[in-house]
């Protein structure tokens, strides 16, 4: 399964990184309101799945230097984008954001942030990836996830209109993104929706253990 959506990513991705950034700035919205709920410590791990180009990282090391940069990607050919962009401010690797070892990766095993940016609405197992991505939060860390919202705000038209040109590059929306939250225990999850239903940005906060959150109110 892995394989074949890497495949099929490659094959996707191998003309189109060389334009993605300039075109979807127009329709990815709420990236940058995503990455400025970050507001990471100095020496913060932050790591981003599904990486693509590295756009966000980059954006991440201009908002935030001086943090430890990280990122992977199902796309070996979004990755070389992101190498020639990024060069050595993150360690890059080539993944699956359902299943991947960070500690054999990137020698890091649990990561102060993790961001995910519409990314969750092109990966068929999207609920495996998000468990996944929770699992490798350091206490009290934070997952931010950044995505078409359900657009119940919206005009059917658009809506239809939306579903129907995403499609093309293999892009459907989970409208039913944020009830899959409710099957994640032990974790404080806050969400909003952005512009009219059509962004929706969810954080999921991992809580310190009992013995750690007494240590802080001391």
């Amino acid at each position: 399964m892995a394989d074949t959506h890497s495949a099929l990513m490659d094959q996707v991705y191998r003309r189109q990184r060389f334009f993605y950034d300039a075109t979807r700035k127009y329709y990815l919205l709420g990236r940058d309101y995503a990455l400025r709920q970050i507001k990471a410590k100095e020496g913060a791990h932050i790591l981003e799945i599904a990486c693509g180009t590295g756009r966000n990282l980059d954006q991440i090391d201009m908002r935030y230097p001086n943090r430890h940069l990280y990122g992977l990607d199902i796309s070996s050919e979004m990755l070389l984008s992101a190498r020639r962009k990024l060069g050595d401010r993150a360690k890059l690797a080539q993944a699956d954001a359902c299943a991947f070892d960070p500690a054999n990766l990137f020698d890091q095993a649990k990561y102060d942030h993790i961001v995910m940016s519409y990314c969750v609405s092109m990966i068929p197992q999207w609920q495996s990836a998000i468990k996944e991505a929770v699992s490798h939060l350091a206490p009290g860390g934070a997952l931010h996830i950044v995505d078409f919202g359900d657009q119940s705000r919206m005009p059917r038209w658009f809506d239809r209109g939306l579903r129907k040109w995403l499609a093309r590059f293999h892009v459907e929306p989970r409208y039913d993104l944020k009830a899959n939250f409710s099957e994640i225990e032990g974790h404080h999850i806050s969400h909003v929706s952005l512009m009219r239903s059509y962004v929706t940005y969810v954080c999921v906060r991992k809580r310190m253990p009992a013995m750690n959150r007494a240590t802080n109110l001391t």
